[in-house]
């Protein structure tokens, strides 16, 4: 065998079907469209619509709750930061915070800072500074010798309600000191 001898396998390249080419061809006058209407003509890209039924989509009844208070915690495991401990990656002296943990490798993501579970095997004598952690997680680290600080953490949608308050708050302080100064 040669290089301008190797092809392809019989099928694996097919060809479009070239339509509107004659009536010989079995797909000439209306290319398969059928007749007349709107998806005989060009330009249609109805996905979806159904001659203005409700459409299937709509018709479904949905399911679920989206949770806009939501925390998006970086789930980290005990055993995968002993490992990083192990191989000398993350520092075993001061405060394990996420930023920390994120230089190390592990933690990455987690818009509102990092939560430790308890999987794995843990000995080191760490503290840790982190949003959340679980039961089995904090009573293995303090067997260890370690301990742990729990940061208060405040969604995206709390921190706007929350400025909106204080906007709030200003205008109606401005307003105040604004007829305490006609009074006067």
């Amino acid at each position: 065998m040669k290089l301008n001898e190797i092809s392809d396998n019989a099928g694996a390249r097919k060809s479009r079907m070239r339509v509107a080419r004659g009536i010989g061809s079995g797909k000439g006058k209306t290319a398969g469209r059928g007749q007349k209407g709107q998806t005989s003509r060009s330009g249609v890209a109805i996905k979806g619509f159904e001659g203005g039924q409700m459409p299937l989509h709509m018709r479904l009844p949905k399911r679920g709750f989206n949770n806009i208070f939501a925390k998006d915690y970086a789930e980290v495991n005990l055993g995968a930061i002993q490992k990083l401990v192990d191989a000398g990656t993350l520092s075993s002296n001061g405060v394990i915070d996420h930023e920390a943990m994120k230089a190390a490798g592990i933690g990455r993501g987690g818009k509102d800072g990092v939560r430790l579970l308890g999987k794995g095997a843990f000995s080191s004598q760490l503290s840790f500074k982190v949003a959340g952690i679980s039961k089995g997680a904090r009573e293995t680290i303090e067997k260890a010798g370690g301990s742990v600080e729990v940061i208060e953490v405040v969604a995206a949608a709390d921190k706007a309600k929350a400025k909106h308050r204080t906007v709030q708050k200003v205008k109606a302080a401005d307003k105040e000191a604004k007829k305490a100064a006609a009074r006067a």
